[in-house]
């Protein structure tokens, strides 16, 4: 692929063979931004699992401190009072059955989907859709859930859902280029903390097996896998 000459000397700033701490990561990776626009910041951890087993898959929500500097779409399917409930907690979205349907029929224009629990049964003829795009409403990530209220707002406010792909690997955000170096460095060890707090007892050997972290337009930068000195 081929490269932009901006690209190309912001990447000089980069030694390619050198493990950075995750403080001067996150400073060479506001560096190399080079895109006009508001470019996001991504951290992506290696771990040591197998997710071939149901014991070994993380996945889960975090409440991030500062948010993720993008407004979150939110849609809600429920019915009754739950969906006066979801329009005063900030939907983006609400609806049942044609909400259903229209989702069916090709709209996506949301970034998480909530369910009460009694219309789980009938979004379960969306799951290829829906699973595909990780979007399916799921009880351990709290979008499944008669407290409507709450969910949406936790969700609107910056609350983000991780899990692993089918490599073991967490892609997860840590905000935006116009977020501060402290705060996206409060993200990144607020993953880091987690990530070790939920180690499965099954997996074995090495668990951070490296990380790296990047923004849309910059070459990734690996980072010391190690929690030593960082702050």
């Amino acid at each position: 692929m081929s490269r932009t000459k901006k690209y190309n000397e912001k990447s000089k700033l980069l030694e390619l063979n050198k493990v950075y701490s995750p403080s001067e990561a996150i400073s060479l990776v506001k560096k190399m931004a080079t895109a006009k626009f508001n470019e996001t910041f991504e951290a992506h951890f290696s771990l040591g699992i197998d997710p071939r087993h149901a014991d070994q898959q993380l996945r889960g929500t975090v409440q991030l401190p500062h948010g993720l500097g993008k407004e979150i779409r939110v849609a809600v399917v429920a019915q009754g009072e739950k969906l006066m409930q979801a329009k005063d907690a900030g939907a983006d979205e609400v609806g049942g059955d044609d909400l259903i349907d229209k989702i069916q029929k090709g709209w996506m224009n949301f970034d998480v989907l909530i369910s009460t629990p009694d219309m789980m049964p009938k979004l379960g003829k969306l799951g290829k859709i829906l699973g595909a795009k990780g979007l399916m409403p799921n009880p351990k990530t709290g979008t499944v859930t008669s407290d409507i209220n709450t969910s949406v707002r936790d969700f609107k406010s910056g609350k983000l859902e991780y899990r692993n792909d089918k490599f073991g690997v967490m892609h997860v955000q840590l905000g935006k280029n116009s977020f501060s170096e402290s705060q996206l460095l409060d993200h990144f060890i607020l993953f880091y903390d987690l990530f070790q707090r939920i180690k499965p007892s099954k997996s074995k050997g090495l668990y951070f097996k490296s990380i790296s972290v990047s923004s849309t337009m910059s070459p990734g930068v690996n980072v010391e896998t190690v929690r030593t000195k960082w702050s």
